[in-house]
């Protein structure tokens, strides 16, 4: 069965069926692929964990007003005092701020400030479904409205003005990804293959596939799958990074074939019939990662599962299929100006990565020694990753708006005005959660309550800033103490409730899903290369490449970028991403030795292996730490910490780790490596069938 795909994706007539069936895909999936961004869900609780207290008072809001209500306060400064004008002009713009659209409830203020410097205005606005999408439209008219006054100071902030900063960020990260991860592929293709033509079709090929993939994730949002632009954003990454991985290792090896077969369509056929089980376990590892993430209690995790898993998927399929029918329609003419013609002679015999066996080899115990002391020194860095969340200030690079209002209002009012403790308990035991929430220490003050529904909201405004440890301690107090009362079914939410949820939902879904994806790419392991010494020795140098890299992005966190912290995901994410993807090279590479290993033992084996892919998996990690380097890019901390990491990871991976470290590893072990398979015993002891493979291959056709 494999055979004949094989030979229908690259035989002289079949393969242009393969063209029209992928022609007819993109012609039908587009206008789906296109539709992807309006199904979005950027409301609070498509980042929430599902099941935490605070999402659950989230729907409980529904008996008060819409769950999406989320309040924008308004603040206003003059240094030397408020005038007498300026508390009429605010008065004025409360009356003002109830009638712009997308205002639900009453505008509460002005309020002036104790100080007779500041006053603030508290709007609830309603953001639907589409979440943040709509607040940076509502915030702006209400800046509009606002400002004016000369020296009077004005910012929206609160919950909405945070939102509308990030809608600003957010605003055209796809169109920005896509065309910037694009640029990248494209340079560094045409560094790589040092052709003016070739690059097209790789790049061809990955756009095809993020049709696909967005088309498939749009009609599987209609069937429950959430997607947020977090999500349609890392998928173009993933798509463009793991779809071109895959292309480089293809077109490596169809051009290895090119010099042995005088038929493009036979040398397609061997060379698919060689790297095609290297690209399915790598992209089936990549996959199976990737949905580990599903069993994330955080909606935002578990959704990004099956959206990056179904772009990883389609783009191996697109790579294994239209990319090699692409290239033998084509001719060898792609390659111009080096065609890698009948007969000529194999350059990695010759090249840098020879050399660098070469030299590994006169001393592989020094080697790996002093490779893994020097990660090892990096990894100490991990003493610095503080990644216990980010508040709202420190989510940003830069000052928005939102975040030089928060710090006015701070400096002006109780810390915690504009984001409440919210409390929702049986109305029958109004009385007793007031005075439970109004005694805990660090809320300042409790707002009249509202009943409905057999329901009473209560709101307790904190003393303490409203992101910080000390606020999550008072979310704490205040939960220990309204859930002692008896028959009053309370649950305590509210935006420090929420940030405190996820910090606590990050950390166990990092405990589980760590030691998950690592069994699942153990077991792949261990299918593949049918031993059990090798994928153990894989999986270490694994776990201290992402140690290494996440040691040294901390020391570069807190000393070049001045970040405070780090995002509570970032281990996590950063952990799927470099061992899920990074275990593409180990694939890669391992594949290659152990064929070569069959042939003339480990020993030569390995320095064959590293000879023939040390430059295409040089070249594929120099591809995906450019493409997630892109997330670097946008002005949020959290995609900035992620793509540095991810970036640096990748190329340690891909320049040390893959090609240095475990290339000594496999000479000091030897045929040990092996163990237990029949390769164990040596390569007279293992039949001779890969020719005999190839020639039927070809033969046959």
């Amino acid at each position: 069965m494999a055979d004949f795909l094989i030979r229908t994706i690259a035989g002289p007539r079949t393969k242009y069926l393969v063209l029209v069936f992928w022609l007819a895909v993109v012609v039908v999936a587009a206008p789906f692929a296109g539709k992807l961004a309006g199904a979005e869900h950027n409301d609070t609780k498509a980042w929430l964990p599902g099941s935490a207290e605070s999402t659950k008072v989230i729907d409980l809001q529904a008996a008060f007003q819409s769950p999406n209500v989320i309040p924008a306060v308004v603040v206003y400064e003059r240094p030397g005092g408020l005038t007498a004008h300026d508390r009429s002009k605010i008065t004025t713009d409360a009356r003002r701020l109830a009638a712009v659209a997308r205002i639900d409830g009453p505008v509460s203020g002005p309020v002036l400030s104790a100080d007779g410097q500041a006053a603030e205005v508290m709007v609830p606005i309603d953001l639907g479904s589409s979440g943040w999408k709509l607040a940076s439209g509502v915030v702006s008219r209400m800046d509009a409205i606002s400002r004016g006054d000369p020296g009077l100071i004005v910012h929206v902030t609160g919950p909405a003005g945070f939102a509308a900063s990030s809608s600003d960020v957010f605003k055209g990260i796809d169109t920005t990804l896509l065309y910037g991860t694009m640029l990248i592929v494209i340079i560094i293709l045409l560094f790589t293959y040092r052709s003016p033509s070739l690059w097209l079709l790789p790049i061809v090929s990955a756009g095809v596939a993020l049709t696909a993939a967005e088309a498939i994730i749009y009609e599987s949002t209609r069937l429950g799958l959430t997607v947020n632009a977090m999500s349609a954003g890392i998928l173009t990454v993933l798509v463009f990074g793991a779809g071109t991985d895959y292309a480089l290792l293809l077109v490596a090896r169809y051009r290895e074939e090119l010099r042995r077969q005088e038929d493009r369509h036979q040398a397609m056929q061997v060379a698919l019939h060689r790297a095609a089980p290297a690209l399915i376990a790598s992209g089936s590892t990549v996959i199976l990662g990737l949905l580990c993430l599903t069993f994330a209690e955080t909606n935002s995790t578990s959704g990004l599962g099956p959206v990056a898993a179904i772009g990883v998927a389609v783009a191996l399929l697109v790579m294994l299929t239209l990319l090699p029918a692409l290239l033998v329609t084509v001719g060898r003419w792609i390659f111009w100006p080096k065609h890698p013609s009948f007969g000529s002679v194999e350059p990695t015999a010759v090249g840098a990565w020879s050399r660098v066996g070469q030299r590994i080899a006169r001393h592989p115990r020094r080697v790996w020694i002093t490779t893994a002391l020097a990660l090892g020194i990096l990894a100490l860095g991990m003493t610095d990753l503080h990644a216990n969340g980010l508040t709202n200030s420190q989510s940003y690079r830069g000052q928005p708006d939102a975040v030089v209002g928060q710090n006015i209002l701070a400096a002006h009012f109780p810390a915690g005005v504009g984001s409440p403790v919210v409390v929702i308990a049986d109305a029958g035991a109004v009385t007793p959660v007031r005075q439970a929430l109004a005694t805990t220490p660090g809320i300042a003050a409790v707002l009249a309550p509202i009943t409905g529904g057999g329901k009473v909201y209560l709101q307790g405004i904190l003393s303490v800033p409203p992101d910080s440890q000390a606020a999550n301690r008072v979310v704490d107090q205040v939960r220990s103490a309204v859930h002692g009362i008896a028959g009053a079914d309370a649950q305590v939410g509210g935006s420090t409730a929420i940030n405190l949820d996820v910090e606590r939902a990050a950390a166990h879904d990092r405990n589980l899903i760590i030691p998950l994806v690592l069994l699942v790419v153990l077991i792949v392991l261990v299918l593949l290369l049918r031993a059990i010494v090798a994928p153990l020795m894989l999986m270490a140098t694994v776990v201290l490449s992402l140690l290494a890299a996440l040691g040294f992005s901390a020391e570069v966190y807190t000393h070049v970028f001045g970040f405070a912290g780090a995002d509570a995901a970032l281990p996590l994410y950063t952990f799927v991403f470099l061992v899920a993807l990074g275990i593409d090279y180990n694939i890669f590479l391992m594949s290659r030795v152990r064929e070569e290993s069959r042939r003339q033992g480990t020993q030569l084996g390995a320095l064959s292996g590293l000879a023939a892919t040390g430059g295409v998996i040089t070249s594929a990690g120099f591809v995906l730490a450019g493409t997630f380097a892109m997330m670097a890019t946008l002005p949020l901390t959290t995609f900035t910490e992620i793509g540095f990491t991810v970036a640096f990871g990748v190329l340690l991976d891909t320049i040390i780790v893959r090609s240095v470290l475990v290339t000594a590893l496999n000479l000091e072990l030897g045929e040990r490596l092996w163990w237990p398979s029949r390769l164990w015993r040596g390569p007279d002891n293992v039949p001779a069938t890969l020719a005999a493979d190839e020639h039927e291959l070809v033969r046959s056709d």
